[in-house]
């Protein structure tokens, strides 16, 4: 019986973990429209804050 990968386990589980974050904040970002322009700014930090993770996790898994 072969032996369980657990690391790819792992990274399967982040990937889906990143993905539906990811489409959460799509989907709030779809709502927002409707808001004043003064939130803008705050708009942006929710994409840094998605990109910020993917870049760590390049080096690392390297």
């Amino acid at each position: 019986m072969a032996t369980p990968n657990y690391g790819y386990e792992k990274r399967q589980r982040e990937l889906a973990k990143k993905q539906k974050k990811e489409e959460k904040l799509r989907a709030k970002a779809h709502r927002r429209p409707d808001e004043p322009q003064g939130d803008q700014p705050a708009d942006d930090q929710p994409a840094s804050d998605a990109a910020a993770p993917s870049q760590p996790a390049g080096p690392a898994s390297a």
